[in-house]
């Protein structure tokens, strides 16, 4: 296990196809951002295999850059923020409430995000979701439309939940998730957590979640079965036992599990 001494910020860089920059600029920002979402995998395994999720700085590096592994928010996003306080950026935590696919209230704040600061401007930034999100920061701006990977997204201002970031949806805006700038500790994020890890209601209990978003369009699992999202349609690759799968999870997703890995789907 490494040692918060024995870091490597180039290693980190390699991991997400980057290179050090002289300067932490707005646009290095974006570059960081796209190719991390590009090439570190969305991912809930660990939680199936019954493993601790670890948010601690050394444990998150050695399984996201040494052993080329993937994550969810409070992982991808805790990692993301050292990197970028590392090269420079002022960074602030914040907690957010997830609602897309929700068709209610969420009742809980279960994802982390973070604000970053480039070239005297805000921005939301995001590495940590598994569905469609922006593959750039968006500058902290109410109510100005961005595009970004042919999707059309906004930040608004909400009197009760703070900040919305939306996204359109045919003719309609609807939420992804909403957060304030109340700054958030390490320790905060403690709980929600330990709730995705435990609670029998969580989503992330409840299958194998597994994506990443690159150059050609979206991968993802479900069940045992990859999905390859492209303009022209959906390939369905469908494994046929536990070692297939597995070589698919390295081949569509770069995610390379041990051999002993205590989880994989049911094969009849």
């Amino acid at each position: 296990m490494e040692s918060a001494s024995t870091l490597s910020i180039e290693r980190y860089l390699a991991r997400i196809g980057s290179q050090k920059a002289s300067q932490p600029t707005a646009g290095f920002l974006a570059e960081l951002q796209e190719n991390h979402i590009a090439s570190v995998p969305y991912e809930n395994l660990d939680i199936l295999a019954g493993r601790e999720v670890s948010l601690k700085i050394p444990e998150v590096y050695a399984k996201i850059v040494t052993q080329h592994r993937g994550g969810y928010c409070f992982e991808l996003n805790a990692l993301f923020a050292w990197l970028l306080r590392q090269l420079g950026y002022e960074v602030v935590d914040y907690v957010a409430r997830f609602w897309r696919d929700e068709p209610n209230l969420p009742p809980k704040r279960r994802h982390h995000v973070l604000g970053v600061q480039a070239e005297g401007r805000w921005y939301l930034a995001d590495v940590g979701v598994g569905g469609v999100i922006p593959l750039q920061p968006l500058p902290l701006i109410a109510d100005t439309e961005i595009i970004q990977g042919g999707e059309c997204y906004r930040l608004v201002r909400e009197v009760r939940f703070g900040w919305s970031l939306e996204e359109r949806h045919h003719e309609n805006w609807r939420r992804i998730y909403t957060f304030t700038e109340e700054p958030q500790e390490p320790e905060d994020f403690a709980f929600a957590n330990f709730w995705c890890q435990n609670a029998a209601e969580s989503i992330f209990r409840k299958g194998p979640i597994l994506a990443i978003r690159n150059r050609e369009g979206r991968n993802s699992l479900a069940g045992a079965e990859v999905r390859r999202f492209r303009p022209q349609g959906v390939d369905v690759i469908t494994p046929a036992d536990a070692c297939e799968w597995q070589e698919a999870v390295r081949k569509y997703f770069g995610v390379q599990l041990p051999e002993n890995f205590p989880w994989a789907p049911k094969f009849e």
